[in-house]
Protein backbone atom coordinates (compact mmCIF):
# COMPACT_ATOMS: atom_id res chain seq x y z
CA UNK A 1 0.00 0.00 0.00
CA UNK A 2 1.76 3.30 -0.92
CA UNK A 3 3.13 6.64 1.32
CA UNK A 4 1.75 5.93 4.31
CA UNK A 5 0.36 2.76 4.55
CA UNK A 6 -2.90 3.84 5.82
CA UNK A 7 -6.19 2.74 3.65
CA UNK A 8 -7.24 5.64 1.76
CA UNK A 9 -11.02 6.31 1.03
CA UNK A 10 -12.36 8.88 -1.36
CA UNK A 11 -15.80 10.45 0.18
CA UNK A 12 -17.65 13.30 -1.79
CA UNK A 13 -19.24 16.01 -0.41
CA UNK A 14 -17.12 16.68 2.89
CA UNK A 15 -17.09 20.65 3.17
CA UNK A 16 -19.92 19.89 5.64
CA UNK A 17 -22.50 17.79 7.37
CA UNK A 18 -22.32 14.03 7.07
CA UNK A 19 -20.07 13.33 4.76
CA UNK A 20 -17.79 16.05 7.14
CA UNK A 21 -18.20 13.74 10.20
CA UNK A 22 -17.54 10.66 7.82
CA UNK A 23 -14.39 11.66 7.21
CA UNK A 24 -13.27 11.90 10.93
CA UNK A 25 -15.05 8.91 11.42
CA UNK A 26 -12.63 6.87 8.62
CA UNK A 27 -9.72 8.92 10.32
CA UNK A 28 -10.61 7.44 13.77
CA UNK A 29 -10.39 4.02 11.95
CA UNK A 30 -6.81 5.06 10.84
CA UNK A 31 -7.61 5.41 7.09
CA UNK A 32 -6.60 8.21 5.04
CA UNK A 33 -9.71 10.25 3.78
CA UNK A 34 -9.48 11.91 -0.16
CA UNK A 35 -11.81 14.85 0.31
CA UNK A 36 -13.77 15.41 -2.59
CA UNK A 37 -15.69 19.07 -2.66
CA UNK A 38 -15.73 22.14 -4.24
CA UNK A 39 -14.65 24.71 -1.80
CA UNK A 40 -10.99 23.70 -0.68
CA UNK A 41 -10.57 26.42 1.34
CA UNK A 42 -14.13 25.62 2.97
CA UNK A 43 -13.13 22.08 3.37
CA UNK A 44 -9.80 22.98 4.71
CA UNK A 45 -11.77 24.95 7.54
CA UNK A 46 -14.30 22.64 8.11
CA UNK A 47 -11.42 19.35 8.71
CA UNK A 48 -9.63 21.71 11.52
CA UNK A 49 -13.05 22.13 13.26
CA UNK A 50 -13.60 18.77 13.61
CA UNK A 51 -10.25 18.23 14.75
CA UNK A 52 -8.88 16.08 11.23
CA UNK A 53 -5.35 15.92 12.01
CA UNK A 54 -3.89 17.23 8.98
CA UNK A 55 -1.38 14.41 7.94
CA UNK A 56 -4.67 12.49 7.56
CA UNK A 57 -6.40 14.10 4.56
CA UNK A 58 -6.00 15.24 1.02
CA UNK A 59 -8.47 18.15 -0.24
CA UNK A 60 -9.56 17.62 -4.09
CA UNK A 61 -11.93 19.58 -5.50
CA UNK A 62 -15.02 18.36 -7.78
CA UNK A 63 -17.90 20.18 -9.09
CA UNK A 64 -19.90 16.77 -9.08
CA UNK A 65 -22.47 18.73 -12.04
CA UNK A 66 -19.82 18.78 -14.29
CA UNK A 67 -18.89 15.29 -16.20
CA UNK A 68 -15.18 16.95 -17.14
CA UNK A 69 -15.13 17.63 -13.24
CA UNK A 70 -15.58 14.47 -12.49
CA UNK A 71 -13.17 13.26 -15.06
CA UNK A 72 -10.36 15.93 -13.83
CA UNK A 73 -10.41 14.64 -10.19
CA UNK A 74 -9.78 10.91 -11.49
CA UNK A 75 -6.92 12.27 -12.89
CA UNK A 76 -5.46 14.14 -9.95
CA UNK A 77 -6.62 11.45 -7.55
CA UNK A 78 -4.44 8.93 -9.29
CA UNK A 79 -1.46 11.57 -9.37
CA UNK A 80 -0.78 11.10 -5.65
CA UNK A 81 0.07 7.84 -5.70
CA UNK A 82 -2.01 6.13 -3.71
CA UNK A 83 -3.75 3.01 -3.59
CA UNK A 84 -8.11 2.99 -3.38
CA UNK A 85 -9.34 0.75 -1.16
CA UNK A 86 -12.94 2.61 -0.56
CA UNK A 87 -15.36 4.65 -2.56
CA UNK A 88 -18.24 6.68 -0.64
CA UNK A 89 -20.84 8.81 -2.73
CA UNK A 90 -22.12 11.05 -0.57
CA UNK A 91 -22.62 14.63 -1.91
CA UNK A 92 -25.87 15.63 -3.21
CA UNK A 93 -28.20 18.72 -3.89
CA UNK A 94 -31.40 19.45 -2.49
CA UNK A 95 -33.60 22.54 -3.98
CA UNK A 96 -37.45 22.39 -3.14
CA UNK A 97 -37.65 25.85 -3.97
CA UNK A 98 -36.67 25.82 -8.04
CA UNK A 99 -39.18 27.60 -9.89
CA UNK A 100 -37.61 26.94 -12.86
CA UNK A 101 -34.91 23.96 -13.56
CA UNK A 102 -30.82 24.62 -13.56
CA UNK A 103 -28.67 23.34 -16.00
CA UNK A 104 -25.49 21.57 -15.21
CA UNK A 105 -22.43 22.46 -18.01
CA UNK A 106 -23.31 19.67 -20.14
CA UNK A 107 -27.04 20.87 -19.94
CA UNK A 108 -28.56 18.10 -17.46
CA UNK A 109 -31.11 19.21 -14.96
CA UNK A 110 -28.93 20.10 -11.82
CA UNK A 111 -30.39 17.84 -9.75
CA UNK A 112 -29.69 14.48 -11.19
CA UNK A 113 -26.87 15.85 -13.06
CA UNK A 114 -24.90 16.16 -9.39
CA UNK A 115 -26.54 13.31 -7.28
CA UNK A 116 -26.95 10.48 -9.82
CA UNK A 117 -25.00 11.18 -12.85
CA UNK A 118 -21.61 12.52 -11.72
CA UNK A 119 -21.73 9.85 -9.10
CA UNK A 120 -22.47 7.03 -11.51
CA UNK A 121 -19.09 8.50 -13.60
CA UNK A 122 -16.97 8.79 -10.52
CA UNK A 123 -17.61 5.34 -9.34
CA UNK A 124 -17.16 3.41 -12.40
CA UNK A 125 -13.77 5.04 -13.22
CA UNK A 126 -12.53 4.78 -9.48
CA UNK A 127 -13.80 1.49 -9.85
CA UNK A 128 -10.49 0.48 -12.07
CA UNK A 129 -8.80 1.89 -9.06
CA UNK A 130 -10.49 -0.47 -6.76
CA UNK A 131 -10.07 -3.78 -8.82
CA UNK A 132 -6.38 -3.20 -8.36
CA UNK A 133 -5.99 -2.42 -4.72
CA UNK A 134 -4.81 -5.29 -2.52
CA UNK A 135 -6.84 -4.31 0.26
CA UNK A 136 -8.22 -7.21 1.83
CA UNK A 137 -11.67 -5.50 2.22
CA UNK A 138 -12.92 -3.38 -0.38
CA UNK A 139 -15.84 -1.22 -0.54
CA UNK A 140 -18.21 1.25 -2.74
CA UNK A 141 -21.35 2.62 -0.87
CA UNK A 142 -23.63 5.59 -2.26
CA UNK A 143 -26.28 7.00 0.45
CA UNK A 144 -29.42 6.49 -0.14
CA UNK A 145 -32.49 8.31 1.40
CA UNK A 146 -36.01 7.27 3.24
CA UNK A 147 -37.43 9.50 0.68
CA UNK A 148 -36.91 7.60 -2.22
CA UNK A 149 -39.46 4.88 -0.37
CA UNK A 150 -43.01 5.21 -0.12
CA UNK A 151 -43.00 1.85 1.53
CA UNK A 152 -41.74 4.20 4.59
CA UNK A 153 -43.57 6.92 6.45
CA UNK A 154 -40.73 9.60 5.08
CA UNK A 155 -41.47 8.37 1.56
CA UNK A 156 -44.86 8.72 1.20
CA UNK A 157 -45.10 12.40 1.02
CA UNK A 158 -45.65 13.71 -2.08
CA UNK A 159 -44.41 14.00 -4.96
CA UNK A 160 -43.33 10.59 -4.89
CA UNK A 161 -40.44 9.07 -7.36
CA UNK A 162 -41.00 7.99 -10.26
CA UNK A 163 -38.71 6.76 -13.33
CA UNK A 164 -41.12 6.30 -16.05
CA UNK A 165 -39.61 4.00 -18.39
CA UNK A 166 -36.65 6.42 -17.90
CA UNK A 167 -38.32 8.13 -21.29
CA UNK A 168 -36.44 11.48 -20.44
CA UNK A 169 -32.89 9.56 -20.59
CA UNK A 170 -33.57 7.75 -23.31
CA UNK A 171 -34.12 10.61 -25.44
CA UNK A 172 -31.12 11.98 -24.32
CA UNK A 173 -31.74 14.00 -21.26
CA UNK A 174 -30.65 17.32 -22.29
CA UNK A 175 -32.29 20.69 -22.43
CA UNK A 176 -35.25 21.58 -22.02
CA UNK A 177 -35.83 17.92 -20.88
CA UNK A 178 -35.40 17.75 -17.08
CA UNK A 179 -37.06 14.56 -15.82
CA UNK A 180 -36.47 10.90 -15.59
CA UNK A 181 -39.58 10.41 -17.03
CA UNK A 182 -39.37 12.88 -19.21
CA UNK A 183 -42.13 14.93 -17.17
CA UNK A 184 -42.48 18.37 -16.24
CA UNK A 185 -40.00 19.69 -13.89
CA UNK A 186 -40.42 18.88 -10.39
CA UNK A 187 -37.36 20.14 -7.68
CA UNK A 188 -38.59 17.68 -4.83
CA UNK A 189 -39.45 14.81 -6.92
CA UNK A 190 -35.95 15.37 -9.00
CA UNK A 191 -34.11 14.80 -5.91
CA UNK A 192 -35.69 11.47 -5.12
CA UNK A 193 -35.57 10.35 -8.47
CA UNK A 194 -32.13 10.81 -8.11
CA UNK A 195 -31.54 9.28 -4.91
CA UNK A 196 -33.55 6.35 -6.15
CA UNK A 197 -30.87 5.92 -9.33
CA UNK A 198 -28.65 5.74 -6.52
CA UNK A 199 -29.55 2.93 -4.62
CA UNK A 200 -29.86 1.40 -8.32
CA UNK A 201 -26.44 2.01 -9.28
CA UNK A 202 -25.50 0.30 -6.15
CA UNK A 203 -27.87 -2.78 -6.27
CA UNK A 204 -26.52 -3.03 -10.60
CA UNK A 205 -22.98 -2.96 -9.38
CA UNK A 206 -23.35 -5.92 -6.92
CA UNK A 207 -25.63 -7.86 -9.83
CA UNK A 208 -22.74 -7.16 -12.88
CA UNK A 209 -19.33 -6.80 -10.35
CA UNK A 210 -19.11 -8.46 -7.17
CA UNK A 211 -18.80 -11.86 -8.22
CA UNK A 212 -15.51 -10.85 -10.40
CA UNK A 213 -14.39 -8.38 -7.92
CA UNK A 214 -14.93 -9.40 -4.85
CA UNK A 215 -15.86 -5.65 -3.97
CA UNK A 216 -18.55 -5.23 -1.70
CA UNK A 217 -21.27 -2.87 -2.91
CA UNK A 218 -23.77 -1.24 -0.53
CA UNK A 219 -25.83 1.47 0.07
CA UNK A 220 -27.74 2.86 3.51
CA UNK A 221 -29.96 5.42 5.13
CA UNK A 222 -28.43 6.69 8.45
CA UNK A 223 -31.24 8.63 9.59
CA UNK A 224 -33.11 11.83 9.60
CA UNK A 225 -30.27 14.20 9.52
CA UNK A 226 -32.69 17.24 9.50
CA UNK A 227 -29.69 20.07 10.41
CA UNK A 228 -27.92 19.78 7.97
CA UNK A 229 -26.52 21.64 4.65
CA UNK A 230 -28.77 19.61 2.65
CA UNK A 231 -31.76 21.51 3.75
CA UNK A 232 -29.71 25.09 3.14
CA UNK A 233 -32.05 25.83 0.43
CA UNK A 234 -35.39 25.39 2.20
CA UNK A 235 -37.77 27.91 3.98
CA UNK A 236 -36.33 29.33 6.98
CA UNK A 237 -39.38 28.37 8.64
CA UNK A 238 -38.93 24.97 7.31
CA UNK A 239 -35.50 24.38 8.69
CA UNK A 240 -36.34 25.35 12.06
CA UNK A 241 -39.45 22.93 12.50
CA UNK A 242 -38.40 20.35 10.35
CA UNK A 243 -35.81 19.08 13.21
CA UNK A 244 -37.60 19.11 16.09
CA UNK A 245 -40.40 17.36 14.22
CA UNK A 246 -37.42 14.60 13.39
CA UNK A 247 -36.47 14.83 17.12
CA UNK A 248 -39.93 14.92 18.70
CA UNK A 249 -42.72 13.20 16.28
CA UNK A 250 -41.06 10.58 13.62
CA UNK A 251 -37.81 9.96 16.30
CA UNK A 252 -35.58 9.49 13.08
CA UNK A 253 -33.72 12.39 13.45
CA UNK A 254 -29.53 11.81 13.67
CA UNK A 255 -26.82 13.68 15.07
CA UNK A 256 -24.29 14.51 11.92
CA UNK A 257 -21.69 12.98 14.23
CA UNK A 258 -24.06 9.92 14.32
CA UNK A 259 -24.68 9.71 10.93
CA UNK A 260 -21.00 9.78 9.59
CA UNK A 261 -20.42 7.13 12.21
CA UNK A 262 -22.76 4.84 10.37
CA UNK A 263 -21.48 5.61 7.29
CA UNK A 264 -18.20 4.68 8.49
CA UNK A 265 -19.09 1.74 9.75
CA UNK A 266 -20.64 0.79 6.66
CA UNK A 267 -17.16 1.74 4.92
CA UNK A 268 -15.11 -0.40 6.93
CA UNK A 269 -16.48 -2.22 10.01
CA UNK A 270 -16.54 -6.08 9.23
CA UNK A 271 -20.10 -6.86 9.91
CA UNK A 272 -21.56 -4.98 7.22
CA UNK A 273 -19.71 -7.00 4.47
CA UNK A 274 -22.77 -8.09 3.13
CA UNK A 275 -22.78 -6.86 -0.82
CA UNK A 276 -25.95 -5.52 -2.22
CA UNK A 277 -27.22 -4.88 1.14
CA UNK A 278 -29.38 -1.14 2.25
CA UNK A 279 -28.43 -0.43 5.55
CA UNK A 280 -30.68 0.95 7.87
CA UNK A 281 -31.33 1.71 11.76
CA UNK A 282 -33.90 0.59 14.14
CA UNK A 283 -35.11 3.06 16.56
CA UNK A 284 -32.69 5.40 14.28
CA UNK A 285 -32.46 8.47 17.09
CA UNK A 286 -30.54 5.95 19.51
CA UNK A 287 -26.90 5.96 19.62
CA UNK A 288 -27.26 2.00 19.79
CA UNK A 289 -29.81 1.34 17.95
CA UNK A 290 -29.67 -1.48 16.04
CA UNK A 291 -28.47 -1.94 12.30
CA UNK A 292 -30.17 -4.14 9.79
CA UNK A 293 -30.67 -4.33 6.05
CA UNK A 294 -33.75 -3.02 4.76
CA UNK A 295 -35.96 -4.12 1.49
CA UNK A 296 -35.48 -0.67 -0.37
CA UNK A 297 -38.28 0.54 -2.76
CA UNK A 298 -40.45 -1.34 -5.84
CA UNK A 299 -38.44 1.07 -7.99
CA UNK A 300 -35.14 0.63 -6.49
CA UNK A 301 -35.54 -3.29 -6.30
CA UNK A 302 -36.57 -3.78 -9.82
CA UNK A 303 -33.50 -5.60 -11.82
CA UNK A 304 -35.18 -4.72 -15.38
CA UNK A 305 -35.36 -0.77 -13.81
CA UNK A 306 -31.79 -1.31 -12.87
CA UNK A 307 -30.61 -2.60 -16.06
CA UNK A 308 -32.09 0.41 -18.04
CA UNK A 309 -30.55 3.02 -16.05
CA UNK A 310 -27.55 1.38 -15.83
CA UNK A 311 -27.53 1.24 -19.88
CA UNK A 312 -28.84 4.53 -20.28
CA UNK A 313 -26.89 6.25 -17.87
CA UNK A 314 -23.55 5.06 -19.37
CA UNK A 315 -24.39 6.83 -22.99
CA UNK A 316 -25.43 9.94 -20.67
CA UNK A 317 -21.94 10.30 -19.03
CA UNK A 318 -19.70 9.24 -21.73
CA UNK A 319 -18.86 5.90 -20.78
CA UNK A 320 -20.10 4.11 -24.06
Amino acid sequence: MAQDQKPTVVITGTSSGVGLYAAKAMVKRGWHVVMACRDIPKTERAAQSVGIPKDSYTILPVDLASLASVRQFVAAFRALGRSLDAFVGNAAIYMPLLKEPLWSPENYELTMATNHLGHFLMANLLLEDLKQSSYRDRRMVILGTVTHNPDELGGKIPPRPDLGNFEGFASGFKKPITMANGKKFEPVKAYKDSKVCNVLTIREMHRRLHDSTGITFTSLYPGCVADTPLFRNHYPLFQKIFPWFQKNITGGYVTQELAGERVAAVVADPEYRQSGAYWSWGNRQKKNGKSFVQQVSPQARDDEKGKRMWDLTEKLVGLV
